[in-house]
């Protein structure tokens, strides 16, 4: 999504030629940033308002690199909208709405404004601080791992199509993550460690339902038919799910892997009960 040329905002005492936006809310943000909505806020250095915010990444006269930080979320979220069905949309928020303009963009944008210099970041003596830059993808690791929970989310009917049902273990004796675990971790006797780091994720995810977590870390949103697609995250892990179906895992210490967790007898009721705690788009 991206905004047309010829967007342009009043920031940093210069315009900003808006390329793209993206909302920063307790249901919806780059979750690169962060394990929830919180940590999200922080590492832009803003403070995790209720409401939210809407980001405007653009470049200024010179070419800089700009985050301009607005409280007008609805505009943003039109914005998006009208780009995401190819519309023309004219993003130009008012200044009264502008909370910060920060130097940098957070997240990574594949096209630059016409008419000027390539993206770069400002000059020191202008920003006020150091510039933003995107989280560091290259190896695996935390932003890694979001990102990947974030295209499974996305591409769900192209990885489900790879998972036979057959080949989950059956139930076994114990506790309830255990069992959900054993039920539901792909069958694989060289890698105890990846069950072991399932069995995890599904009690800390079973503990957000008696304590609930900061805002952003248990989110649901739509799904075909009557089903929702939940999204979980937690200290080194991230879990991707269908109320109706089974779920995912990606774990920091298992590197790329992709880790299937079936229904089993306990998967349908912490799904079910995770949704009904998760934060929803408004």
């Amino acid at each position: 999504m991206a905004g047309t040329d010829e967007n342009a905002v009043a920031a940093a005492d210069d315009a900003l030629y808006v390329l793209t936006a993206v909302l920063l809310t307790p249901a919806k943000f780059p979750s690169v940033l962060g394990d929830d909505y919180p940590e999200a806020c922080a590492a832009l250095g803003l403070a995790p308002l209720a409401d939210g915010y809407g980001l405007v990444l653009g470049q200024d006269g010179e070419g800089a690199r700009w985050t301009v930080v607005i409280d007008d979320v609805s505009l943003v979220a039109v914005a998006i909208a009208s780009w995401d069905c190819g519309m023309e949309y004219d993003l130009s928020p008012d200044e009264r709405t502008v909370v910060a303009a920060l130097p940098g963009w957070p997240l990574e944008v594949a096209v630059a404004a016409p008419g000027v210099p390539a993206p770069h970041d400002p000059d020191p003596d202008v920003a006020d601080g150091p510039a933003l830059c995107p989280p560091d993808t290259s190896t695996w690791g935390p932003a890694q791992r979001r990102l990947g929970a974030d295209e499974i989310a996305l591409q769900w009917a192209v990885w489900r199509e790879q998972i036979d049902d057959a080949e989950f273990t059956p139930p076994q004796d114990g506790s309830e993550a255990d069992d959900a675990a054993d039920a539901g971790a792909k069958a694989d006797e060289d890698d105890p460690k990846g069950r072991s780091g399932v069995r995890r994720v599904l009690a800390e995810a079973r503990a957000y339902v008696d304590s609930p977590p900061p805002p952003g870390r248990v989110r649901s949103s739509f799904a075909p038919g009557d089903a929702r697609t939940l999204r979980a995250d937690g200290p080194g892990w991230s879990l991707v799910a269908r109320t109706d179906d089974i779920a995912f895992v990606l774990l920091d210490d298992e590197p790329g892997e992709v880790l299937p967790v079936g229904r089993g007898p306990e998967l349908p009721g912490l799904l079910e009960a995770l949704d009904k705690m998760a934060v929803r788009p408004s």
